[in-house]
């Protein structure tokens, strides 16, 4: 499935559009449409931890998203050997509205309950 980039991507403010592609329950690739070189892991961090923090009103309205809207969100990880030492960017997350197919980056820069690099170690056996 295709998404417009409606706010840039920190750090990759040229990707306007990616594909995403299903690898498995928990994890997903982020692919650039224009470049071959720029894709990334994605996670759902739902099935690591207890998850929530507000979108904020000037992305829901980027992204025309109200509370019925169908919102996936994602997180980058970078994956490591083994799988259980990747890390997580739970301070960035992707939401994807898939009823319209617009995609934005949140910054979650004033959270204390989450930080840019954290192992899926660390929420095993929980």
């Amino acid at each position: 499935m295709k998404f417009d980039i409606s706010v840039p991507l920190l750090g990759f403010e040229t990707v306007r559009q990616v594909e995403l592609e299903k690898i498995d329950d928990i994890f997903m690739k982020m692919q650039s449409t224009t470049d071959e070189y720029i894709s990334f892991t994605l996670i759902n961090p739902f099935v690591l931890r207890e998850y929530d923090f507000e979108v904020p009103s000037n992305i829901q309205d980027i992204l025309q998203a109200d509370e019925k809207s169908n919102l996936l969100i994602l997180n980058i990880v970078l994956i490591q050997t083994p799988i259980e030492d990747s890390i997580v960017n739970f301070i960035g997350p992707l939401v994807f509205n898939t009823d319209n197919n617009r995609a934005a980056q949140v910054i979650l820069a004033d959270s204390p309950k989450y930080t840019v690099a954290e192992k899926i170690s660390d929420f095993l056996n929980k």
